[in-house]
């Protein structure tokens, strides 16, 4: 029988296995054989438990997916003188009550603490907020808040699963604002669709925010609810699924670009996927200097002159592809300096790299599977990243967002501007010196602190020479 289990075994398909092993029988090493047949890895041996005729085990072992746990669980289960007691999913364990709680930052210990928090005192607070709104943001939380606000209707890559599902990845975003930027958020799903109906949730909400984050929202809803909402109200509004994934895709291009001592002006590139991460992280690199690019979405080609494009493709097709091409993907590849995916596992072949120019760049960011295997892909291949964390080069949209917000609440700016994404994306590159870059490091990890310094410090240096800053704090030496 054929085994449906592909990939790396990870964190992320995890499980912790508690196991009642006889004395005298097959023992654990036996145990410890199968795992490592299957294909999983063993993370961790834990011995909770013993008598004089069974030992009990929690085996924590790492798998490629579901189904992979599933078939391990099952080969154990066969084994003589072991019996499974109990299979504890990790990552469900991670979410058990949610991941996010509210902690007040004032003790209340005495009347005196409750008279000032609450009544009577906070009222003569709320008086001078009414009289000067501004004051909003130093005596209320509006000064460090973000909404991370989703419809549910375009989830990692889940899709349409609605907004009570999509709630876990919210309270995920939540978590990464404090844990990478000290920046508070709090996640809002909502029950409605209609764009208008959305703006006007947004709207209704927005006094209490410092920023509005839009997260997993389908296009071309995510088009007009932010383009809308980045007139209409005074706080930044930032779809963080195609922004802050097309800041962390330049910033890789640059430093591949540099170690491969190619110019962007000159590369070919190929995008598969041209949705609104795909057409951000488009718009993004043409921006910064890359001329000759050819999008492709599951009809084909984007070209001008092609029918049936939505709005955003039709601009696409007005500004890319300078020669028309109307071939296959596999057509575009040959000569091409990169490939960037942002579509489906299984787009292309291995094979399909081998045309491409010298030291070819493949940035497959498909999620849970890439576009390509980077293993098969690694032949052909100079620099490789993904949008997973089984390879080096994970292109993470985290690690832009937290420092993209704190910037821009700490500088104040209405909105954040193109000028701020392509400054913090040049930032985010820099954050890896000369000495640093190397094939499996164009990007800084998630959990290097100087990224999301970096980002912060573009924004709020962009916001102070274009003049959008409204709060500039000045450091004085002791």
């Amino acid at each position: 029988m054929t085994s449906k289990t592909t990939g790396t075994p990870s964190a992320s398909y995890s499980l912790t296995i508690r196991l009642k092993i006889r004395r005298g029988g097959v023992g654990l090493h036996t145990v410890l054989e199968t795992i490592a047949k299957a294909g999983a890895d063993t993370h961790g041996i834990d011995m909770p438990g013993s008598d004089n005729e069974f030992v009990t085990r929690d085996i924590t072992v790492l798998l490629r997916n579901s189904e992979h746990g599933d078939e391990v669980v099952r080969l154990i289960q066969e084994l003589p003188d072991v019996e499974v007691q109990h299979v504890s999913d990790r990552t469900f364990l991670m979410h058990l009550g949610g991941k996010i709680d509210i902690v007040p930052r004032r003790e209340i210990k005495t009347r005196d603490d409750l008279s000032m928090v609450y009544t009577p005192g906070v009222a003569r607070v709320c008086k001078a907020i009414a009289a000067d709104p501004s004051k909003a943001f130093s005596l209320t939380m509006k000064g460090n808040m973000v909404a991370v606000i989703s419809d549910g209707s375009r989830v990692l890559s889940l899709g349409d699963i609605g907004p009570l599902a999509g709630l876990p990845v919210m309270e995920g975003k939540a978590v990464l604002f404090k844990r990478f930027a000290g920046v508070n958020a709090f996640p809002i799903v909502i029950d409605v669709h209609d764009p208008e109906e959305i703006i006007k949730v947004i709207k209704a909400i927005a006094p209490g925010f410092s920023a509005i984050n839009l997260e997993d929202i389908a296009s071309p809803g995510c088009y007009i609810i932010e383009d809308r909402l980045r007139d209409e109200l005074d706080i930044p509004v930032f779809h963080d699924d195609q922004h802050a994934t097309a800041i962390v895709v330049l910033a890789a291009t640059i430093n591949a670009a540099k170690l491969t001592k190619k110019q962007l002006r000159n590369l070919k590139v190929v995008v598969s996927g041209v949705g609104a991460a795909g057409m951000a992280c488009c718009k993004l690199l043409l921006a910064a200097g890359v001329r000759n690019l050819i999008g492709y979405n599951i009809n084909g080609p984007i070209y001008n002159g092609r029918e049936g494009l939505t709005e955003q493709e039709k601009w696409l097709s007005e500004n890319s592809n300078p020669k028309g091409f109307t071939g296959s993907m596999q057509e575009a590849l040959k000569g091409a300096d990169m490939f960037l995916g942002l579509s489906v596992a299984g787009v292309i072949k291995a094979e399909d790299l081998a045309g491409m120019r010298r030291d070819p760049i493949v940035f497959a960011l498909a999620n849970p599977d890439p576009e390509v295997s980077p293993l098969e892909a690694k032949p052909y291949v100079r620099v490789m990243a993904t949008g997973g964390s089984d390879y080096p080069n994970q292109i993470n949209n985290a690690l832009v967002f937290p420092g993209i917000f704190a910037g821009a609440i700490e500088a104040r700016v209405p909105n954040i501007t193109d000028e701020m994404k392509m400054e913090a994306a040049k930032a985010l590159a820099a954050v890896i010196t000369a000495a640093e870059r190397e094939e499996d490091y164009i990007i800084p990890s998630v959990f290097d602190p100087r990224a999301h310094k970096a980002v912060a410090q573009a924004v709020i240096r962009v916001a102070q020479r274009t003049g959008v800053a409204r709060r500039i704090r000045t450091t004085t030496k002791s």
